[in-house]
């Protein structure tokens, strides 16, 4: 079997599975079909060759490179047989697809007719077509064309060399079985990677090094020419090494000039890191907006645990993902839509973004203090109410009816004043103690808010009146020792009320747990905080389990901004609170 015939089965498979999956997978059925049984034709060619049937061969061969696939080429993406213009194209491929089939002598003239009719038809149905067909018949031109520019290039190369033309022919057939799968990608997978990007490197390579064969040829020509004999291969050699300085910066000036063509002016990323500083504030919309606006992209967007907390532009499908990370923590990540014909994030795009990452973790950490702080603000409105709820409860259930039945009974009073004095007397009885119910009711509300003691007495005289008369389990007198300075700054009524209600839940606690006989209160100012401790003389706790008291103490604290350990410790059990003096607002 010859080379020949193994590159045509190459191609053969290639364009039948290629039509295959183009004619069960797109739209494009016409085309997966004309392509499916034109590598079906290429297979039967070689499959008579193999029988020696070598008159039947050339015409399958034939009829599958100058007719089927050409036409497959035509009709793709969509056949628009209503379109004057479509219409000719394909009329013309086929039919001089089928000149070329009948009559051998024709296939080279007709073969010029057949590219020129199909690149036409590119043309027209890249203008016509929405943009899913465009990035389709991109994939497909940039196949089809890439590997015709190949060839081309390999024969000269070969010819230059004055080499055999007996490799042409297979290097050719496998060259352009890319085409095909090209062809795949574009009618399924069109998203699959911006070919746009392909096509712009595609151009400037191509077009480099047929500047630089350009360059070397003519300048070894000339000096040839000059010399009146061929050059040998050292000068040769040093020639071309001398031109190969210039491919870097050819291939970076090209690459400016398409870029300026197809996307305008890319931004400084000095300049663009300057812009988006200036502008990234606490709000990540405006953030990303200025970060786009800078750096000319489409698309970018905040995430953090999975979510995204803010976008701007609109989303493509091709991104590059950087984290967030603020001292040692990541934060989150920031995504960026890559530009139309961008393959990945140039460099000075990816420094602009790596230079303005920790403004946006802070603008991360910032929203996330904000939506702290605004579920902080929910539970304390949250509580608010409920007390509320609590109040107007405990006074419509409690203290309202007794207070209608003392309003009952003074009318029955009266009634009975003059006719049943003892009756009387009863109610009036009877309403003293309703009376008295009452006032005890008002006391226990009252208490619930705010303990009275503390604006008679002071927080050190409220909690020695509350705990002179502690007891314990088994009903021997708690002895309580309270430490503080002679003076407490003025406090807010939140703290005042925080750190009595925790002295007293936790001296509570003492009497009723623990099996202590005395226990001391530490009161002290430490820097812009109220300090305190309790401290018992308990034996054999072991370890605490938090239970309602505990937690208790804990969200009042906490509420405050303050925080809370208890625990015991050798001497006992001991309890700490520290409580900022400015509690946060919340």
């Amino acid at each position: 079997m010859t080379a020949s015939e193994v590159a045509a089965i190459v191609f053969g498979l290639v364009a039948a599975v290629s039509g295959w999956f183009i004619l069960h997978g797109s739209q494009a059925r016409a085309s997966g079909a004309a392509l499916l049984v034109g590598g079906l034709g290429i297979l039967a060619g070689t499959a008579l060759l193999g029988l020696d049937l070598n008159d039947a061969a050339p015409f399958a061969f034939r009829a599958a490179a100058c007719l089927i696939v050409p036409a497959a080429l035509v009709v793709y993406p969509r056949t628009d047989w209503k379109d004057p213009l479509s219409f000719v194209l394909i009329v013309t491929v086929l039919g001089a697809g089928a000149v070329s089939v009948l009559w051998a002598a024709a296939v080279e003239p007709m073969s010029y007719v057949i590219v020129s009719a199909v690149l036409l038809h590119i043309w027209w149905a890249y203008e016509r077509g929405s943009d899913d067909e465009r990035r389709a018949l991109t994939w497909s031109s940039l196949a089809w064309i890439g590997a015709g520019l190949a060839v081309g290039f390999a024969g000269f190369l070969i010819s230059s060399a004055r080499g055999t033309d007996t490799i042409v022919l297979p290097f050719t057939v496998c060259v352009l079985a890319i085409g095909p799968p090209a062809m795949v990608v574009g009618a399924l997978r069109p998203d699959l990677v911006d070919v746009r990007g392909l096509v712009t490197r595609t151009v400037v390579a191509a077009t480099v090094l047929t500047t630089y064969v350009a360059c070397a040829v003519g300048v070894t020509s000339g000096i040839e020419q000059l010399r009146g004999r061929p050059l040998e291969s050292p000068p040769t050699i040093v020639i071309c090494a001398v031109l190969a300085f210039g491919v870097r910066p050819l291939q970076m000036l090209l690459r400016g000039v398409v870029d300026q063509l197809l996307f305008g002016d890319r931004p400084d990323p000095l300049r663009a890191a300057t812009r988006v500083v200036d502008r990234i504030g606490d709000d990540p919309v405006l953030a990303l907006q200025a970060i786009r606006e800078a750096l000319v992209l489409p698309y970018a967007s905040l995430r953090a645990d999975g979510r995204t907390l803010a976008t701007s532009g609109t989303e493509v499908t091709h991104t590059r993902t950087l984290p967030l990370q603020l001292g040692g923590d990541d934060v989150g990540e920031v995504v960026v839509g890559l530009r139309a014909g961008d393959i990945s994030l140039a460099p000075g795009d990816e420094q602009v973004l790596r230079i303005v990452a920790p403004l946006l973790a802070q603008t991360l950490r910032a929203q996330a203090l904000a939506a702290e702080l605004k579920d902080s603000r929910g539970a304390a409105i949250s509580a608010i109410e409920d007390e509320r709820r609590r109040l107007r409860r405990d006074l419509h259930d409690g203290l309202g009816p007794t207070l209608t039945g003392v309003a009952f009974a003074t009318d029955a009073a009266r009634n009975q004043l003059q006719s049943d004095p003892a009756r009387a007397d009863a109610l009036l009885e009877r309403l003293r103690g309703d009376t008295t119910s009452a006032i005890a009711e008002v006391r226990r509300l009252v208490e619930g808010l705010r303990p009275p003691a503390l604006d008679e007495l002071g927080l050190v005289g409220a909690l020695r009146q509350q705990t002179s008369a502690l007891h314990t389990d088994g009903g021997s007198s708690l002895r309580v020792t309270i430490s503080a300075p002679d003076r407490l700054p003025d406090m807010s009524a939140a703290v005042e009320v925080t750190a009595y209600r925790v002295i007293v839940e936790a001296l509570t606690n003492v009497a009723r747990h623990a099996t202590a006989t005395a226990a001391h209160v530490k009161l002290g100012v430490d820097g812009g905080a109220l300090r305190l401790s309790v401290q018992d003389d308990g034996r054999g706790a072991g370890a605490w389990r938090p239970g309602v008291g505990m937690s208790s103490m804990r969200e009042r604290v906490e509420q405050v901004g303050g925080t809370l350990t208890a625990a015991p410790c050798e001497e006992g059990g001991r309890v700490v609170a520290v409580i900022p003096l400015s509690p946060a607002a919340s």
